[in-house]
């Protein structure tokens, strides 16, 4: 998903290797340019337009949009009181958005004197995505968190026999998978629903916003007596990543035994795994990638 993300070449846990040691801090910032104009908007005005904004990739994090200060509009900006000592940055000072309707407690933040080695973050300002109305890269609507430009989805149709069990209990059999790969995050197989045993799925009410894929909706599996929450996902009104697997189910392979060509595929490790007794919301794990500083 992202240079510093998943298992991105920056990430935590890489998936490959380099030729030598990087010598990299645990936490890895990287600021870079972010070509597209940038536009943040609350209760209908706008509160930053950028052509100058830098993305912002951190390790284990989604990206942040920056915004040099004189791209955003601070006279709608007052200190909220609100202070947050970040050991890789320095302190984030938060400010209060007033719009024209109501004011937004904490939307936004500056480190007005970072550490020596993120000295990059001085005079910029970061929104919280949600704090904001509506976000746009030239004129495009942006959903769910910046688009990354490190970032790639491809989609491919295999016959590969591909299995999906819990518990022992078989819920999908297929030979008309289509897979997905996405930079950094594992493999995803999304089956027919005519392949799938659709009368144990439960419908969730949780939904979750790619700026990729669009908006997933989710259902949870009954398994016995277990209710697996969120287990499964769909995108109903896919956004153009996603159109060809529009309306395809999809199972967490963290929490479910894959089987393709009679081989057990070993269940990554994501923010999405989970043990047997936290089986809650799927649809919320980006939540803690996308944190506030």
């Amino acid at each position: 998903m992202s240079l510093t993300f998943g298992t991105g070449p920056l990430a935590p846990r890489p998936a490959g290797v380099f030729n030598g040691s990087l010598g990299l801090p645990e936490t890895v910032l990287f600021f870079d340019p972010y070509l597209p104009r940038v536009r943040a908007l609350l209760d209908g005005e706008t509160v930053a337009d950028s052509l100058a904004t830098k993305l912002l990739h951190e390790s284990g994090r989604l990206p942040v949009f920056y915004f040099p200060l004189g791209d955003v509009r601070t006279d709608l900006l007052e200190p909220s009181g609100t202070s947050v000592e970040v050991p890789s940055k320095g302190v984030a000072s938060y400010r209060t958005l007033r719009g024209r309707k109501r004011a937004v407690t904490d939307a936004a933040w500056v480190f007005e004197s970072p550490v020596e080695a993120a000295g990059f973050l001085a005079g910029h300002l970061a929104f919280d995505w949600t704090a904001i109305d509506e976000w746009f890269t030239e004129d495009e609507l942006v959903l769910g968190h910046p688009r990354d430009p490190y970032s790639r989805i491809e989609v491919l149709r295999s016959t590969r026999h591909v299995r999906v069990l819990l518990e022992g209990e078989l819920l999908a059999d297929t030979r008309r998978a289509k897979i997905l790969y996405e930079t950094a995050l594992p493999p995803r197989f999304y089956i027919p629903a005519a392949d799938v045993r659709t009368e144990r799925l439960v419908p969730s009410p949780n939904r979750s916003r790619c700026a990729y894929k669009g908006s997933a909706s989710y259902w949870h599996v009954r398994v016995g007596d277990r209710l697996a929450e969120d287990l499964v996902w769909t995108y109903r009104n896919p956004a153009h990543d996603a159109l060809p697997v529009a309306d395809m189910l999809c199972f967490f392979n963290e929490r479910v035994d894959l089987e393709v060509d009679g081989e057990r595929a070993e269940r990554p490790r994501t923010q999405w795994s989970r043990a047997a007794d936290q089986e809650h919301a799927g649809a919320s794990a980006l939540q803690g990638l996308m944190g506030s500083r």
